[in-house]
């Protein structure tokens, strides 16, 4: 005769059936999430000018350093699936996170920088730029953060990267525990991109890039030693908001009022 198959006990049942549909309810999240952002990308670039369009597709085909970037991209997205990226990842990440003294006042500091790349930052430069009669910038500043963020949004609702501390039981958590999804980094994309809108918009020279490019490195920095990310999102963060600021995705004042 065949053995009898133990009784399922109802406790161990219900918290199956439970632990399912706590699943599938995260993962509806994540696809309902998604579907949102690429509506209002995809309404931003119907909605812009014609003009503006064409203008965006001759700056992307002059810019071959762009190009590249996004190549780079697309890559960083497809190592992913490459565990010993996975591997190498995990052990920069922890260096930076984990490993070594970490006094409270260093603590304090990182997650103090990490602001840099947040939503106030760009919304206190463009509160200064209009306090400062500049609402060419601020306009630039406040359309390319807004556009900036759907990108990332949508990139993580795309690749559905966990983040760092769902895996790394080692992990330091510095200040709050970060939501969402991990790859891209939206702190660092945010921090390149105000890097790259402020040289390209006061001219600035060799020394300013070295300041400003270093800040948002910095940016990059806490944003793994806070626990929130690996080191590939932190780079594919940096390549994301710098083509962004390179290719002047929202065109500046002048150059609306010129259209109109």
């Amino acid at each position: 005769m065949p053995a009898k198959r133990p009784p399922r006990l109802p406790g161990a049942a219900n918290r199956f059936t439970r632990a399912r549909l706590a699943h599938s309810v995260a993962r509806f999240r994540q696809i309902n999430w998604s579907v949102p952002v690429a509506a209002g990308l995809v309404l931003f670039v119907v909605g812009i000018p014609r003009q503006v369009r064409d203008a965006l597709l001759r700056g992307i085909l002059a810019e071959p350093y762009a190009v590249t970037m996004l190549v780079l991209f697309g890559l960083l997205a497809l190592s992913l699936l490459w565990s010993a990226g996975q591997r190498l990842d995990a052990w920069v990440f922890l260096f930076i996170n984990f490993r070594g003294r970490r006094p409270a006042w260093l603590d304090g500091m990182m997650l103090g920088l990490t602001q840099l790349g947040s939503a106030v930052a760009p919304a206190a430069l463009a509160s200064w730029s209009f306090l400062t009669n500049d609402s060419d910038l601020a306009y630039e500043v406040m359309l390319g953060s807004l556009t900036l963020v759907l990108v990332v949004e949508l990139a993580k609702a795309i690749f559905r990267r966990s983040r760092p501390f769902v895996r790394l039981t080692q992990t330091r958590i510095v200040g709050y525990r970060a939501r969402g999804r991990s790859f891209p980094s939206g702190h660092t994309s945010q921090a390149f991109y105000l890097a790259a809108v402020l040289l390209k918009h006061f001219h600035l020279g060799f020394e300013a890039a070295l300041l400003l490019y270093g800040l948002a490195a910095l940016v990059a920095v806490t944003r793994m030693y806070i626990g929130a990310h690996y080191p590939r999102d932190v780079l594919a963060g940096a390549i994301l908001g710098s083509v962004w600021g390179l290719l002047g995705v929202v065109m500046d004042a002048n150059f609306a009022l010129k259209l109109g």
